[in-house]
């Protein structure tokens, strides 16, 4: 019996919605087939419409006419944060199933909420954790339930956001005020929580969390500096400047016609150093980093109790050369290295040599997050298909995304202890 092709409407058509998740679609013809497009954006509409060869009675540009009616098997919610829920709601109510991106909310009502309504229509929803699917992470995973280092103890977390990761995301970027998307502990880190709550095997007790916004603002300012990068003296020298995130740094990676994060700038492509001076020179990220009107915190140290008696620190950093998750998992027996940075992934039991997984490192799609997009999209067609459950179910995101949300409770009081579950 020949595989069911899924048809999959789009709503969002932005860095996941439509590059990630819409292209590999594209390359899996034999899995999935999009029939519907929703986005805001009259240039993006068109785009993507053309891309993905979608008909123009199928694309759509505002959220009433879209959910008029149900358009295909699969709807990928991609859109900003502060719209997951909602429109995850109307989709369940119409029969369809989700690729819900994350983090879903940053409201525990609406968490619980979502997860009731899952359960009153019976959609299948696959939150995209997709670290869980990057075979280094995985590695990692197994290791642990194999008993490779004895009994999990402790596990020491880094999240290395780059520094211009964070200028352009959380600073210029969409996600630079609470108010319209999510906290950065949900907005960044949601992975780096599911990834500790998979590894420690248990439900989250408490957090207690501290971070700030300590240097992305006006009092940081260079003297000479101007309120845009195309009008400041320091634009060819300044590590902010977005001549040299933008420009020089495209024409360093072989100037793409297309690729993150330089398309967010533009939707037209191919991409061209016209275009990309045009974005800088007009739009929001062109903008000084000291001057835009972010709140998202630049540094955040979160400390975690779970039920089982594991114990996690996570530190969330905007102060690093390079991206890249550093994480320490400390056992009875052993201790285990995943370096994402340096490419590391070692088991070292004690008294013994270290025993490098490079097999699990380099993974022949490397599509993005090391492989995780892509194993995200093979494990949904096997979740649609009937064949697996959903690692990444929305009842196992939901616990991730509590411990965030306490952990945000936390931050803003100053500290304290926050129970998850109280």
């Amino acid at each position: 019996m020949a595989n069911r092709i899924f048809t999959a409407a789009i709503l969002g058509c932005g860095s996941r919605g439509g590059e990630t998740y819409g292209r590999l679609f594209a390359r899996m013809p034999d899995k999935f087939k999009i029939v519907s497009i929703c986005d805001t954006n009259p240039v993006k509409l068109e785009k993507y419409g053309k891309i993905y060869g979608v008909p123009a009675e199928n694309l759509f540009s505002d959220d009433d006419s879209f959910f008029r009616q149900k358009r295909a098997d699969l709807l990928v919610v991609a859109t900003q944060d502060a719209d997951h829920v909602w429109q995850a709601v109307e989709g369940l109510k119409l029969g369809y199933d989700l690729l819900l991106e994350k983090p879903v909310s940053a409201s525990r009502e609406e968490c619980l909420r979502l997860l009731e309504t899952q359960k009153k229509y019976g959609g299948k929803v696959l939150v995209c954790h997709v670290l869980r699917y990057a075979p280094s992470f995985r590695r990692a995973f197994d290791l642990l339930r194999e008993g490779a280092i004895g009994r999990l103890v402790a596990i020491q977390a880094i999240e290395q956001v780059a520094y211009w990761h964070q200028a352009h995301s959380y600073v210029r970027g969409n996600w630079r005020r609470t108010e319209d998307t999510t906290p950065m502990i949900l907005a960044k880190c949601c992975h780096d929580l599911d990834l500790l709550q998979w590894y420690a095997n248990s439900p989250c007790e408490s957090v207690s969390s501290v971070g700030g916004l300590t240097f992305f603002n006006a009092e940081n300012a260079p003297e000479g500096s101007a309120a845009r990068c195309s009008d400041c003296s320091l634009k060819d020298t300044c590590p902010y400047s977005a001549y040299r995130l933008y420009i020089e740094r495209w024409k360093k990676y072989g100037s793409p016609e297309n690729g993150w994060p330089f398309n967010v700038l533009t939707p037209e492509i191919p991409l061209t150093e016209e275009l990309l001076r045009k974005a800088v020179e007009t739009g929001p990220y062109g903008r000084c980093v000291f001057r835009c009107d972010n709140d998202a915190v630049d540094h955040q140290l979160t400390q975690i109790t779970f039920r089982n008696g594991v114990k996690a620190t996570l530190t969330m950093t905007a102060f690093t050369a390079n991206g890249g998750r550093i994480i320490k998992f400390c056992g009875t027996e052993g201790e285990i290295l995943l370096d994402e940075e340096r490419d590391v992934l070692d088991l070292k039991k004690f008294g013994e040599e270290a025993q490098p997984q490079k097999e699990f490192l380099h993974v022949q799609d490397q599509f993005g997050h090391g492989g995780g997009d892509y194993g995200l999209v093979c494990e949904l067609y096997e979740v649609l298909s009937g064949r697996a459950k959903p690692e990444t179910s929305l009842e196992a995101s939901v616990e991730s995304h509590l411990m965030g949300i306490a952990a945000e409770k936390s931050r803003l009081a100053g500290g304290g202890l926050v129970k998850v579950h109280a």
